[in-house]
């Protein structure tokens, strides 16, 4: 009698609408509970999320009821329901990669990321996930069986109005008891958790397309007058450079090696007795190497790119997605490939093993003003050659000489690497025998000591090349490690190999493995391993002021690493804040969320001092934020272009950047500064132990035919006169650039 009961409530449409109501419901406390970390803390927190899928859910699924025909109304109805799922399944895998929520700018540019993915996205997916998509399949069935009849009754506009009404009542009360448990929770969001926990995913999406469109009308509106608090600002917190440092790599070629997911607690780890990172480790202990022992990444939701943007930029990623991907088509920068093209003459170029389109850098780099980008087109094509997000570390450094050696220096180049990226899977016979992993509860962390191990392998068959070529003696190489690898749900499992008690286990532990490494090596250059807190906001100028370029005309947020006047504090994206005495989780100034920064314990008191103190740092850090923002959002370089500096003209072609280079080393003829153009091809100086060239060491030589055969009259239009005017080093070419 209950079962006929139930299936008679539901042979209406308003039953109907219920049943999908209530399973989406169910699947969203699942994910709530099990998926998503919200930080539930009294029982007013769980009764206000329990509310907070009804009201947007009943409001959207009532939309069905406004379509007269019942078919209509019912496949209206699912079709909602199914595109709710699929937002609520897409910030599932999203939350497990980045422990964070979709925005409504990484949707929009989904598209221009997606291409990239590999098969990390795959596995992002657990088995619980059929448990989003169940009920819809049962209830398709019992559709199609008509164990759930369509209700042919006829209903009007007050119904569907109806529906629509109390959808909008149990929004406004779950609003009303968000704004009591958390007052000005939309005025104040610096944490979109706070957003999903008390309003759910709808209203939080809701809410972020919203901001998102006045936004992009601030944008429209911006004027240069708005960039006066920005110069103000960087120019009273520039830093001199360290008069020992200043243009002691001056002319030199730099080399920034990208590190892909690497934090700093790999190096000097020994597992099973053995060093996961030699090479990495007596690198930096050598006495020519600057290494930073207190280096943090500052990344948000753009991770990789967010990195890149800093480095080249020493500004901040935005706050709700990608610059790279929101902003980088658009935008002005004053990024380091331009800058040194300006002092110096330098020919700058990307190599990353992965598709053009990842992160739109296909356009940012263009805007940037890199010359050339060796994407996957420039490599190896074959399938077992790649792995997760594009060709592998060893083969990327290897196959890359063939170009590298034809650039005319002085040049600035950047290495992308990918293989240690989650899911950090390495074939078999890419795994030193020599090296044993952790055998821990986590496969994902047994993984990533062994593509860091891979990693390290890659870095010094590169390493030797450049000292048998004599790239080694004029570059600066800089060395860095992008964001965390392991996220916060592995930090407990990790805890014991190095060295804590996961017991003990604080959100101070949690920001001190955000460290990552940074190194700057050149043979000439009086090294030491430094404990001065920095972060990858402070590179750029540090480089710049080793080059002898002085940045005080520049928008910089970072400052000189070397200078006495560097400022000691790392603010993160999500507003975390690092200084040498305070750490304040979150950027909140309360107790229990500000700790010690020597001992690492919790503050349960203030005096009135570290009040003052606390304070003091808290601003800085949501001033720099803030007007980073402002900066890049509105697009505000486009107003201010410093003395000396010649905005990038973005024509650079980069479908056919080998055969601009050859054809820039015949017009040079013995001006030509390129290394081939010295000692003709030194690509048989590279050794390598990849298991994938034992039978095809031509591959390191050989360019794929789909390069050779570009047109080299597309090489003489605007695109390959931008690039050969910039990569020519002799002094009449730098006095036109």
């Amino acid at each position: 009698m209950k079962k006929n009961n139930f299936l008679g409530k539901i042979q209406t449409r308003t039953g109907f609408l219920t049943l999908l109501v209530l399973t989406y419901w169910l699947k969203y406390l699942f994910v709530a509970y099990f998926d998503f970390n919200l930080g539930l803390a009294d029982p007013l927190q769980h009764i206000i999320m329990w509310i907070s899928p009804f009201g947007f859910s009943i409001i959207l699924l009532s939309l069905g009821f406004y379509f007269s025909k019942p078919l209509v109304s019912y496949i209206a109805m699912l079709a909602i329901d199914i595109a709710n799922t699929g937002l609520l399944f897409a910030n599932v895998l999203n939350y497990r990669q980045l422990s964070d929520f979709i925005t409504f700018k990484t949707m929009s540019n989904f598209s221009k990321v997606s291409q990239g993915l590999g098969k990390s996205s795959a596995a992002l997916l657990a088995p619980s996930d059929i448990l989003l998509w169940a009920d819809i399949i049962i209830i398709i069935f019992l559709l199609i069986f008509k164990v759930i009849k369509i209700d042919q009754k006829s209903y009007g506009f007050s119904r569907a109005f109806a529906n629509t009404s109390l959808g909008f009542f149990v929004l406004g009360l779950n609003l009303m008891l968000a704004e009591c448990s958390r007052p000005r929770l939309l005025k104040n969001t610096f944490d979109r958790t706070y957003v999903v926990k008390y309003l759910g995913i709808d209203a939080f999406t809701a809410y972020d397309g919203i901001k998102n469109e006045s936004s992009t009308t601030v944008t429209k509106n911006a004027t240069s007058s708005e960039l006066n608090k920005i110069l103000d600002f960087v120019q009273k917190n520039y830093a001199k450079p360290n008069s020992t440092y200043f243009g002691k790599e001056k002319g030199k070629n730099v080399i920034v090696i990208h590190l892909e997911s690497f934090q700093q607690f790999l190096i000097n780890l020994k597992i099973n007795g053995k060093e996961v990172t030699p090479f990495l480790n007596s690198l930096y202990k050598n006495k020519h190497t600057l290494s930073y022992s207190n280096f943090y990444h500052q990344v948000g939701l753009g991770r990789t790119s967010d990195a890149e943007n800093m480095l080249e930029t020493s500004t901040y990623g935005i706050s709700d997605g990608s610059l790279f991907t929101s902003l980088g088509s658009t935008n002005t920068f004053q990024a380091a490939p331009q800058i040194l093209r300006n002092n110096g003459g330098y020919t700058s170029a990307v190599f990353h093993g992965n598709v053009g389109s990842f992160w739109n850098r296909n356009d940012v780099y263009k805007n940037m003003g890199y010359n050339y980008f060796f994407d996957q087109n420039y490599f190896s094509q074959d399938d077992s050659d790649s792995a997760g997000y594009g060709l592998k570390d060893k083969l990327l450094f290897s196959e890359s000489i063939k170009y590298l050696e034809k650039m005319q220096q002085p040049f600035y180049v950047k290495y992308i690497t990918v293989t240690n990226h989650t899911p950090f899977e390495l074939d078999e016979e890419d795994q030193d025998p020599d090296f044993k992993t952790s055998n821990s509860s986590d496969k994902t962390i047994n993984n990533y000591f062994q593509t860091a191990h891979y990693l390290d392998q890659s870095l010094n068959e590169f390493f030797a090349y450049l000292k048998k070529s004599g790239l080694y003696k004029n570059s600066m190489i800089v060395i860095y490690g992008d964001h965390y690898g392991l996220s916060n749900d592995e930090y407990t499992t990790l805890a014991p190999l190095i060295g804590k008690d996961p017991d003990d286990w604080s959100s101070f532990n949690t920001a001190q493995m955000q460290k990552v490494p940074f190194m700057i090596h050149a043979s000439n250059l009086k090294g030491g391993i430094k404990d001065t807190l920095a972060g990858e906001i402070d590179v750029l100028p540090t480089l710049l002021h080793l080059l002898g370029i002085n940045t005080s005309q520049y928008v910089q947020f970072g400052t000189d690493i070397l200078s006495s006047a560097h400022k000691q504090i790392v603010v993160f994206r999500n507003g975390t804040v690092i200084t040498p005495t305070y750490t304040l989780i979150g950027g909140k100034t309360t107790k229990g969320n500000v700790y010690d920064s020597k001992t690492g314990k919790a503050l349960t008191s203030f005096t009135q001092k570290q009040k003052a103190a606390i304070k003091k740092i808290s601003v800085y850090a949501k001033q720099s934020l803030a007007l980073s923002n402002s900066l890049n959002n509105k697009n505000l370089l486009r107003y201010y272009t410093p003395k000396g500096f010649t905005p990038v003209t973005p024509t650079f072609d980069y479908s056919n950047n080998y055969q601009q280079m050859m054809d820039m080393i015949a017009s040079l003829g013995n001006k030509s500064t390129a290394l081939y153009s010295q000692k003709g091809s030194t690509t048989k100086l590279y050794k390598t132990n990849a298991s994938e060239l034992v039978d095809r060491e031509s591959e390191i030589t050989k360019v794929p035919e789909s390069v050779l055969n570009t047109s080299t009259s597309s090489s003489s239009g605007s695109s390959s006169s931008s690039a050969s005017s910039a990569s020519s080093s002799s002094a009449s070419s730098r006095k036109k650039e």
